[in-house]
């Protein structure tokens, strides 16, 4: 039986319902968050991945939609943590926070509503193909911008933007779209944030490029400076895509994945490139505890 976290109290599964009534069901006015629990099979032991950071984003999200809920940061991270333990989970996870107007008026406003909170696990090994590379098409749906429904939230709503450009790019035979802002300029994957590879540099698209804010994104950043390469946030056309020595996804759920084609295009020689792997070995020794450099990334679950 799996266990829930559901407006206060940890319940089993088939508790944690709400009804058909309910607000934010109707409007897509709910925060959620990914977070990633890791299981080291050496030191037996599980490894929940920025808790901090990812409670930290929820918080700063629901102040946008006017949301307040009755437990803090610190309250939240101890429930993710008793939640892995009640369900005596041994594997990779992801863990899912919403906050939600659990009302059940039919009103689309931001005020005079209360929001409650439900977290819960699921079994997640690697989103996209972290190995062999994956295949992607830049999508003909522009990404959200800040002044409609602001791309650095984890707002529900805003994600039918991410399935129309996945849905399109699944259907075109590819595993992932990248979206464009409105400016025509690269901003992010449909759910991940994205960087290239020139000459030797990272280059990934700026906060103001209408990107999810990632967390994932930050660590990426720190490992690639901590192995000597520079890093440039700026504008990236779409043609510098095709041009690129290497490509890559990253995210909670997607990890660090490596982009060999786009648009039918080879990038580079059409494998996951040398900086690319170089990244993602640091990245999962890092994420299961492994690498005191990056200890404060990691919570151990005992």
């Amino acid at each position: 039986m799996e266990y829930i976290y559901f407006e206060g109290k940890i319940v089993p599964e088939d508790q944690a319902k709400i009804s058909v009534k309910t607000n934010s069901l109707h409007y897509g006015t709910a925060i959620f968050e990914g977070i990633r629990a890791y299981y080291d099979k050496e030191s037996d032991k599980m490894w929940g991945l920025f808790f901090r950071e990812h409670y930290e984003r929820l918080f700063k999200n629901m102040k946008v939609l006017n949301m307040e809920i009755e437990e803090s940061i610190d309250d939240l991270i101890d429930i993710t943590k008793e939640l892995i333990l009640i369900n005596n989970i041994k594997s990779d996870i992801y863990i899912r926070p919403l906050v939600y107007f659990s009302d059940l008026k039919i009103r689309p406003k931001l005020v005079g509503y209360s929001a409650k909170i439900t977290i819960y696990t699921y079994p997640l090994g690697d989103y996209i193909d972290i190995n062999n590379g994956i295949k992607a098409i830049v999508s003909s749906w522009t990404r959200l911008n800040d002044n409609m429904i602001p791309p650095r939230l984890k707002v529900a709503g805003a994600y039918v933007n991410s399935a129309f450009s996945k849905t399109e790019a699944i259907l075109a035979g590819a595993d992932e779209a990248i979206v464009l802002n409105k400016n025509g300029y690269v901003s992010e994957g449909s759910a991940e944030n994205i960087f290239i590879v020139r000459d030797g540099k990272l280059i990934t698209p700026p906060v103001s490029d209408d990107i999810l804010e990632g967390i994932t994104r930050n660590a990426i950043i720190t490992i690639a400076k901590d192995l000597g390469y520079e890093v440039e946030e700026r504008h990236i056309a779409r043609t510098e895509l095709y041009v690129a020595d290497e490509v890559f996804f990253c995210g909670t759920g997607a990890q660090v994945s490596p982009v060999v084609e786009i648009d039918h295009r080879k990038i580079g020689d059409g494998k996951p490139g040398k900086i690319t792997k170089e990244i993602q070995s640091v990245y999962f020794d890092a994420v299961r505890g492994k690498i005191e450099k990056y200890s404060d990334w990691v919570v151990p679950i005992e």
